[in-house]
């Protein structure tokens, strides 16, 4: 996979806007950077993450509880810790502050919870192309995921809803990458689409249903089709 940044963004769904605001920006020290229209009602704000971005996209009205997806929790390195501190925000996302180099996570690492450890290393390491970095183990640049098998895991369901729900990977050509990764085994969610002038997006899933956003951002690329 050709990338266009060198690490994941993550993404959570919310319709409890100020306390988690200040939970992310005060309890876990993310910074703002800005507030995005995406359409459907949903206002993204978006957060620094060791370079990677938090993005809380805020729903007025319900979303769907379905339970736990498999993005279980983040790992964030953080300068001047020295024992890991383990949080919970008000929707009940885990988040963990680390020391950097704990766990050989150096800034962020994503829990993963898989009903086949098989196909989820299939999944992983073929359909995406992504480093090996040992056992349940895979980086996407500086970011590192961590496959923990649940046999309990339900399909993920529809990303719009409670919690973590999607992953986002930046890459120089969304239409060439979502083709690979399908045929290479990983389920299409969504076909490629441009949004105006900022991105083209496609969506892809991995054998337990979650998503991950396949985007090529003019702000990292130049000018998208």
């Amino acid at each position: 996979m050709r990338l266009a940044k060198n690490c994941l963004d993550i993404g959570l769904f919310t319709t409890n806007l100020e306390p988690m605001l200040e939970f992310w920006q005060r309890e876990v020290g993310l910074p703002f950077e800005e507030l995005l229209p995406v359409g459907g009602g949903i206002h993204q704000h978006r957060h620094g993450l060791n370079g990677s971005v938090l993005k809380i996209n805020s729903v007025r009205g319900e979303l769907p509880d379905l339970g736990l997806g498999g993005y279980r929790e983040l790992f964030i390195a953080r300068e001047g810790r020295r024992v890991p501190k383990r949080l919970t925000d008000p929707d009940g996302n885990r988040v963990t502050l680390i020391p950097p180099g704990y766990g050989d996570i150096h800034a962020l690492a994503i829990r993963i919870a898989t009903s086949d450890m098989a196909w989820a290393n299939s999944y992983y390491g073929g359909s995406l192309g992504w480093e090996p970095a040992g056992e349940g183990r895979f980086r996407c640049g500086t970011t590192l995921l961590l496959l923990d098998h649940d046999e309990t895991v339900q399909p993920a369901g529809e990303m719009r809803a409670l919690g973590y729900r999607y992953l986002t990977v930046q890459v120089w050509d969304c239409d060439a990458e979502h083709v690979g990764i399908v045929s290479r085994g990983g389920t299409e969610g969504r076909p490629p689409a441009t949004l105006g002038s900022t991105a083209r997006i496609s969506f892809v899933r991995d054998p337990d249903g979650n998503w991950l956003e396949i985007s090529q951002r003019a702000s990292l690329t130049g000018p998208v089709a």
